[in-house]
């Protein structure tokens, strides 16, 4: 972000159209190549560059350079969608098929942000109508999508092919119909923690019935609202290439088994509703349940090729034996609703990806996994790279051996519930578990930290963790010299957001060398003032400097303290569409 060429941090790949094609799909677009070396470097270098970082830093050599990266994009990821408005995308990169933009704060998920606080998708998708005309994906995380924008999508992008919405609201069933329609070669639909409205039409049986589907992935697990199974059946049985399913909670578990032993071919599955049917009064129905979950069980078993499990919502302690025999070829698992305990875990921990979240996560919850789930994890899953885990209580000597013997980590999320809780057997703060998950795990971008912690657990994250990207703190913290050491230390941060912590105007300000090259920072209930944000946002021209209250209220400040303040770079500066509670300063 240390130029303006750099700013708009675009996807992976490019489109691998070498030199000598470059006028025919570019349009009006041409590309003046002052010598061979230039011809050589397009085809030859650039479209085999995979890395957007790598695309970055190509694009900052000179202006030809400039304009060939630009040219060979297909791919566009813009981390912020008010960094940049989507007119100077689109006038940078004329032959992309591919976007993902990001909207609200990621502290958005925990019900901070406000609903009405912007990230609309409409300017995007009405620019994209007009200037690609190939795009074949879309997607979105933390975005205002309405009916409309997704009918713009399904009527200007004759080849589109695949639409995931993250997080995103807005929109209703209604909108979805109108996709699966019109988007006739698509491939991938994937609803993922949306607020999706029921507008009461039966989307589902709307995917076109005339035509072969190329369908590969299907996930509705968070649509409130029942399916037409006869529809889902019929579609997922002309389905040859789908591979993801997951489904929502109205799918029962006997609808379940018919789905899959249609799709043995499945890769991840969401369940929808896995628990056992209701106790019947008579002997007779429960020998035929007991039968049918001996099926299920087969089922499950001709399903080789399983490698993530999700959605298990409603399960019951006594179905997981069920999933036995694909236990051994999973990579990921999430068991965000289940109800079971650390003994449950054991049969099936040989994963690389795991998320426990409780059914009740609120202060006081009884939590049932705690320090003893997670050394079990990490004994029994030495290549794990990601980990989610919420529970009540934990042990540095837990993390230790969690840092050990998972080296390979690249994600650590520890969530203990309560606030400040210390090492429950030795009383000791949790700086030592979470030192160890910096100094042995090399590999790590991403850290969520929690319980009581001092200076000394952020000075170990400021000296170990120098390829941490993104940084959660909440309900920890010493002094201001703990963010000094986070913002002096961590030199590849990117984001950083920090809730109901003692950090303030001192800390905010050694950051000043870093801001610019950061995607934003949120702090919430911390001990900044408005004039230490003025003060930034007078240094850092640049930077755009939002205050705010995170339940909507005007004015955006506890006493002499800022209630929220979110800070990101714009190369457009400050939005036009900010709601009437955020002051830009």
């Amino acid at each position: 972000m240390t130029d303006d060429r750099s700013e708009m941090s675009e996807d992976d790949a490019g489109d691998g159209t070498a030199a000598r094609s470059r006028n025919s799909a570019a349009g009006d677009y041409f590309i003046p190549y002052p010598d061979q070396v230039l011809e050589n470097v397009l085809e030859n270098v650039l479209v085999f560059l995979k890395s957007r970082r790598d695309r970055n830093a190509v694009s900052l050599v000179c202006k030809s350079w400039y304009r060939a990266e630009a040219y060979t994009r297909s791919d566009v990821f813009i981390g912020n969608c008010y960094a940049v408005a989507p007119r100077r995308v689109t006038q940078r990169f004329r032959r992309v098929r591919s976007v993902t933009i990001k909207g609200r704060p990621r502290f958005a998920d925990f019900g901070l942000v406000p609903r009405d606080w912007g990230a609309h998708f409409s300017p995007w998708v009405s620019t994209m109508a007009i200037a690609y005309r190939s795009l074949e994906k879309i997607h979105l995380k933390r975005m205002s999508v309405t009916d409309d924008d997704l009918a713009v999508i399904a009527h200007s992008f004759p080849t589109f092919k695949e639409l995931i919405l993250v997080c995103c609201e807005g929109f209703g069933t209604s909108g979805l119909a109108v996709v699966v329609s019109d988007c006739r070669r698509l491939r991938v639909l994937e609803l993922i923690e949306d607020d999706v409205s029921d507008d009461e039409v039966d989307w589902i049986s709307c995917f076109p019935v005339d035509i072969p589907t190329n369908l590969e992935s299907l996930t509705f697990d968070c649509v409130e609202s029942p399916i037409n199974f006869d529809s889902l059946e019929k579609l997922v049985a002309r389905s040859p290439f789908l591979k993801k399913l997951r489904l929502n909670r109205y799918i029962s578990i006997a609808q379940l088994y018919r789905l899959i032993i249609r799709a043995p071919q499945l890769t991840h599955l969401g369940t929808g509703s896995f628990s056992p049917p209701e106790q019947q009064q008579q002997q007779q129905q429960q020998q035929n349940d007991n039968n049918r979950d001996s099926d299920f069980v087969s089922a499950f078993a001709a399903c080789r090729g399983i490698v993530c499990l999700s959605g298990f919502r409603e399960i019951s302690p006594e179905y997981l034996p069920a999933i036995v025999p694909v236990c051994a070829n999973l990579t990921s698992l999430n068991l965000s609703y289940a109800n079971i305990d650390a003994e449950q875990l054991k049969p099936v921990i040989h994963l690389r990806e795991l998320r426990v979240f409780p059914i009740d996560a609120t202060e006081n919850a009884e939590v049932p996994v705690s320090d003893v789930g997670l050394l079990a994890i990490s004994l029994g899953c030495r290549k794990l790279r990601s980990i989610l885990y919420f529970c009540q209580q934990m042990t540095n000597a837990a993390v230790i051996a969690m840092s050990k013997n998972c080296p390979d980590l690249v994600v650590f999320r520890l969530c203990i519930i309560d606030r400040y809780r210390p090492d429950h057997v030795t009383g000791e703060p949790m700086d030592e578990g979470f030192g160890a998950i910096v100094k042995n795990c090399k590999k790590l971008t991403r850290l969520a930290v929690s319980g009581l912690l001092t200076d000394r657990a952020f000075s170990y994250i400021g000296q170990y963790g120098k390829l941490v990207r993104t940084l959660s703190v909440a309900f920890n913290g010493e002094s201001d010299i703990g963010l000094k050491y986070i913002l002096e230390g961590c030199t590849n941060l990117q984001k950083l957001e920090i809730r109901d912590s003692p950090f303030g105007d001192s800390a905010l300000w050694s950051g000043l060398h870093h801001f610019y090259n950061m995607r934003f920072v949120w702090m919430s209930s911390c001990r900044v003032t408005r004039q230490g944000c003025t003060n930034v946002a007078r240094q850092l021209p640049r930077l755009v400097v939002e205050v705010f209250r995170g339940d909507g209220v005007e004015g955006g400040e506890r006493g002499d303290f800022v209630d929220t303040l979110y800070m990101y770079r714009s190369l457009d500066g400050p939005r036009a569409d900010a709601p009437h509670y955020v002051n830009i300063l």
